[in-house]
């Protein structure tokens, strides 16, 4: 198990950087950052969707058409008004968010026949279009950046993975207590601290490649500090989600850590909290 995970998240890593330098080059589309955005979105959404009981299940294609849609519109006006200043990002998504909120409850309006289950529908094709659909947004709006844009982008993805990775040794080999028994059973608060450490270290690193902080090194730290939290913070909120449809993983498509979804719960709270820091 940790010899597999160890090679698929070293791939994985490799394959991030590789998308990441490859897409500098491609400005002002970003063709493979948005392949892959909208690639995970996409299993993520079909993941999740099969989490759900297929009493309450919305259709597929209001859920993965909807949360591709969401993710695309981020997109839109950088590429397609010249006259685009960054002053309004959000504009395109939360209309499509709007619109797609009226989507899922007429399609139980033209849908229902008995009371019981519309209420449930409505309200898992709004936590997917939000979960899935709003919080990548964040992530795919650091794109767009000044200047920073390339290394927001990476310390969005790292600094929460990262400490994910020192979370896993450090309650592998230290962690005696623990921090979350009912959600997520093999984490430890020694796992919490050294993940902690790991995203801070990391954030400080980064910090060395380019003008991320604009207050040095203690901003480095508590943006690592703050980002390896959100990063815990939506791997708990992920296992949440598991532990009520009562199944291990997500899904077994990526090996050692289960399905797509699994892979990306961290960056998903990180994302927002990075786009609010960095793009002040």
């Amino acid at each position: 198990m940790l010899r597999t995970r160890l090679l698929a998240g070293s791939l994985l890593a490799a394959a991030i950087g590789v998308l990441l330098v490859a897409d500098a080059h491609l400005a002002p589309y970003f063709p493979c950052l948005f392949a892959c955005v909208l690639l995970m979105g996409g299993l993520s959404a079909r993941e999740f969707r099969l989490l759900l009981p297929p009493e309450t299940r919305p259709p597929a294609i209001l859920c993965l058409g909807g949360v591709l849609l969401l993710l695309a519109s981020n997109w839109y006006f950088p590429i397609a008004d010249d006259a685009y200043n960054f002053a309004d990002p959000w504009r395109l998504p939360l209309y499509i968010f709007a619109a797609l909120v009226m989507a899922a409850l007429l399609d139980q309006m033209i849908r229902y026949r008995e009371p019981g289950t519309s209420i449930a529908r409505v309200a898992h094709a709004v936590l997917l279009f939000a979960y899935l659909g709003l919080l990548p947004s964040f992530f795919a709006q650091l794109r767009w950046l000044p200047e920073i844009a390339g290394l927001a982008l990476t310390a969005a993805i790292f600094v929460p993975k990262v400490g994910d990775i020192g979370a896993y040794f450090a309650g592998r080999f230290l962690g005696k207590h623990k921090f979350s028994p009912l959600l997520s059973p093999k984490k430890t608060w020694e796992g919490f601290v050294g993940g902690l450490l790991a995203s801070a270290a990391t954030a400080v690193g980064l910090s060395f490649a380019g003008p991320l902080f604009r207050h040095g090194l203690l901003e480095a730290i508590a943006f690592g500090l703050t980002l390896g939290l959100a990063g815990v913070l939506g791997d708990l909120a992920e296992s949440m989600l598991k532990r009520d449809a009562q199944v291990k993983d997500a899904a077994k498509s990526v090996p050692g850590f289960g399905g797509v979804l699994d892979v990306v719960d961290s960056v998903l709270f990180a994302a927002p909290i990075a786009y609010w820091w960095l793009s002040r």
